[in-house]
């Protein structure tokens, strides 16, 4: 797809935010580490968060690069883009809802937090809502998407029960036992079915109206 003129306004703004409070991010986790900088890098990438920003990042700086290479074809198709809309959908709600409570951001952090967070998924849900097509989602897709949050999330219970790390609170198996790990993977994986079944049913309902 080739984005229009305000279209590519608005996906700078997703594409510089992105990248820049990544690097922010980074920079503050390496700073404030606890751990040596490898692994700290390598918890850096364990946050869903973190990697759904990315994706984000990609997605637009794609579309505003008009490549033609694969990776820049298959990060234009507008499934591939509300998946990622999607995710970051469901980034956003879960910190606001469950994860905000928990701990108080200062200083740059909270500028960060915010961006990741709040910004960043609001931003790229104004772009599918406005000029992302939505005609050609099929309920097929859904099983694609959910492929993401579900490797991820068998990645970090698998990784964890070697290094002992989990990145969020509701799937260490460490504190809450595999019974309850395995219980809010699978409603976290039901929840991301549900806001998945959304855009396509809009897709289907808005070619009649």
């Amino acid at each position: 797809m080739m984005p229009s003129k305000n279209m590519r306004l608005w996906l700078w703004a997703i594409s510089v935010t992105g990248w820049l409070t990544l690097v922010v991010q980074l920079f503050l986790i390496i700073i404030n580490r606890t751990a040596s900088v490898p692994k700290t890098i390598i918890r850096f990438f364990s946050f869903f968060t973190i990697l759904t920003n990315i994706l984000a990042a990609v997605y637009t700086s794609s579309l505003l690069a008009a490549s033609s290479s694969g990776a820049a074809r298959f990060f234009s198709k507008p499934a591939t883009i509300t998946a990622i809309t999607v995710y970051i959908t469901f980034v956003g709600l879960v910190y606001n809802l469950v994860l905000r409570k928990l701990w108080v951001p200062t200083g740059m952090q909270r500028v960060v937090d915010e961006s990741l967070h709040s910004v960043i998924p609001f931003l790229c849900v104004v772009c599918w809502i406005i000029w992302i097509p939505k005609k050609g989602l099929e309920w097929r897709d859904i099983r694609g998407w959910l492929l993401f949050p579900a490797f991820y999330a068998g990645f970090i219970i698998f990784r964890g029960a070697f290094s002992g790390y989990y990145p969020y609170p509701f799937i260490d198996a460490g504190k809450l036992g595999y019974e309850q790990v395995l219980l809010n993977s699978g409603l976290l994986v039901l929840a991301f079915l549900f806001f998945s079944l959304l855009p396509v049913a809009i897709g289907k309902i808005l070619p009649r109206k």
